[in-house]
């Protein structure tokens, strides 16, 4: 049986919404960031980055959010939540779970945890730091709530709901207590969007199999 190796709320939400998606049977394996075992040897033996999350499917054990959604689809064709090999649609799929992962993820890694870009101690360069990701993650934002706009659909990819709709809904929804600047919710197309996402069965799932409270996005 696959198992999920997760922590509320983190990126491990995204798998966790694909896998709900699938119905297919699976485990989910709570690993506690709280009491660091996410650092702890046996999970580094999963993944040596000692981060969240981890997927094992048999024998095969994989991280990095992106490899293992595209797993779970590629390995479930029939549920249509990638566009078909070889077309132009699959090859935008690519761009944008490459540009989630690494442009919008990435930079809000280094809104919440900028002493990792610093030397130790440096609260001022902290600070600067998680300024300027918050600044850019505005762009970002609004680089997605364009991309709904452009197309007008009820879905990011368009009119059929995809594995990038996980990772969208997720990444957001880490801006949800953001003050600063507009979090997702209030941009004109990302909160529809995101109102949408709510009221699918499996994200509904997912909250509870996580046991968040709201605000949800």
């Amino acid at each position: 049986m696959i198992q999920l190796h997760f922590d509320p709320g983190t990126a491990a939400m995204i798998p966790h919404i694909v896998l709900e998606e699938l119905g297919v049977p699976y485990e989910r394996v709570s690993v506690s960031r709280a009491t660091n075992e996410h650092k702890q040897p046996a999970y580094l033996r999963l993944n040596p980055n000692g981060l969240i999350p981890v997927l094992v499917d048999g024998e095969l054990v994989l991280y990095e959010t992106a490899a293992i959604v595209l797993h779970l689809v590629d390995t479930h064709p029939q549920a249509g939540l990638a566009p078909a090999l070889g077309t132009p649609q699959r090859a935008h799929c690519y761009k944008w779970l490459a540009w989630l992962t690494n442009t919008l993820q990435a930079t809000l890694l280094a809104y919440f945890y900028p002493e990792r870009w610093v030397d130790e101690g440096n609260a001022a360069g902290a600070a600067q730091v998680k300024a300027h990701a918050e600044q850019r993650i505005a762009g970002l934002l609004a680089q997605l709530d364009g991309e709904l706009a452009r197309h007008g659909q009820a879905w990011f990819g368009g009119a059929d709901y995809s594995v990038l709709d996980p990772y969208v809904f997720t990444l957001c929804r880490w801006t949800r207590n953001f003050r600063q600047s507009r979090p997702a919710r209030e941009y004109q197309h990302l909160g529809p969007y995101l109102q949408r996402m709510l009221a699918r069965p499996a994200v509904q799932r997912v909250l509870a199999n996580e046991r968040l409270s709201p605000p949800f996005v």
